[in-house]
């Protein structure tokens, strides 16, 4: 690793030169601006070098998102066969020079330079021997220049969690140590949430579970981890992260626009907003397609339009309707059959006349 300490510290301690000799003398507001400014051009200068390597990353993350209706159809084939999904998608990816790795080169490649910095940052405080002084390059007046860099007055190589006799080496004061560190940490976990949030609010939550939980560690799992540890960071790590999160959303910015998602993806993308309205309007449907309750009394259609047919139009029960209805119906024909050894039965008066008996 100390060929990559001596190549960030070379191109740190070059912008310092530079800056240096802009920039007047002394401190301005309590602070040395060109060693701030040192690490925010590091950063620059470093992206400038991976800007290459990103855009072959967004490239391969849009072949990624337009391969994924073939991916789910290998899926849905080969559901069980795990061995057999991988032989058929490696086969894919390599017909449509597609390479899911290359999404997280860029970070990678920028996990040394993170830790180079924190590392050489982390040693530069005063009391070092001559000899540790002139490691990766540096001098010994560039060494004390850095040692005594201050940002509002607070100490660069100080952490949030420095102790009393580490401040005092430094000649930092430890409120003004965790004012100024405790706004970088939270400056610099709301940039890194803000940074995943732009790109999924473009492009949408991925309806694959994996890449999902991915997406949902990237937007929460990363900040949440930086409130615990970053406090253990050098106020000059933590410039350098805030700046790099700043440029990533200028990037993602140009990027979103220059190389947009396939509509596709876009359109298969959810949001938070698409998940809360589906699940409500879900709700809906399966309230509305709920039965209602079983008529009681078992009555058919039949028997309700006839039970309509006795309401008259101002919505009152028609009961003399009931009442012709029943009137107008024809006498019923059914007659009882008589017992054995019965009398006949006699007519009653007024109906027909009894037959004359002859003789």
């Amino acid at each position: 690793m100390d060929y990559i300490y001596t190549a960030i510290s070379w191109m740190l301690l070059r912008w310092h030169s530079v800056w240096d000799a802009v920039l007047p003398d002394g401190r301005v507001l309590g602070t040395d601006w060109s060693w701030i400014l040192a690490v925010v051009f590091l950063v620059i200068t470093v992206r400038v070098i991976l800007f290459p390597i990103f855009v072959k990353q967004i490239k391969s993350q849009r072949a990624m998102q337009a391969l994924q209706p073939k991916i789910k159809e290998l899926q849905a084939k080969h559901k069980g066969d795990r061995e057999s999904m991988q032989k058929e998608l490696m086969e894919l990816y390599r017909s449509e020079k597609a390479n899911p790795l290359m999404g997280c080169l860029p970070m990678f490649l920028q996990i040394p330079v993170f830790l180079s910095l924190f590392h050489v940052l982390k040693r530069v405080r005063p009391g070092r021997t001559e000899e540790a002084k002139t490691l990766y390059g540096w001098t010994a007046d560039q060494f004390d220049s850095a040692a005594h860099a201050k940002l509002f007055n607070a100490p660069l190589p100080a952490h949030f969690t420095s102790k009393a006799d580490q401040l005092a080496d430094l000649g930092g004061s430890g409120v003004t140590v965790k004012i100024v560190a405790g706004v970088l940490v939270a400056i610099m976990i709301a940039t890194t949430f803000m940074t995943s949030r732009q790109m999924i609010l473009k492009t949408g939550w991925s309806e694959d579970p994996q890449q999902r939980m991915i997406q949902k560690l990237m937007l929460y799992g990363i900040p949440f981890s930086l409130l615990i540890s970053g406090g253990l960071f050098p106020i000059g790590v933590v410039i350098y992260w805030v700046t790099t999160n700043l440029f990533s959303l200028g990037q993602q910015f140009w990027v979103l626009r220059k190389y947009p998602p396939p509509k596709m993806a876009a359109a298969t993308g959810t949001s938070y907003k698409e998940m809360s309205e589906r699940s409500g309007s879900a709700a809906s449907r399966n309230a509305a397609a709920k039965p209602g309750p079983k008529n009681p009394f078992g009555l058919g259609s039949g028997s309700r339009s006839r039970n309509e047919n006795k309401t008259s139009p101002n919505g009152k029960p028609n009961l003399n309707k009931g009442k012709k209805a029943e009137e107008g119906a024809p006498p019923s024909t059914e007659t009882r059959a008589p017992r054995p050894g019965a009398k006949p039965a006699r007519n009653k008066k007024g109906g027909p006349a009894r037959r004359q008996s002859s003789g």
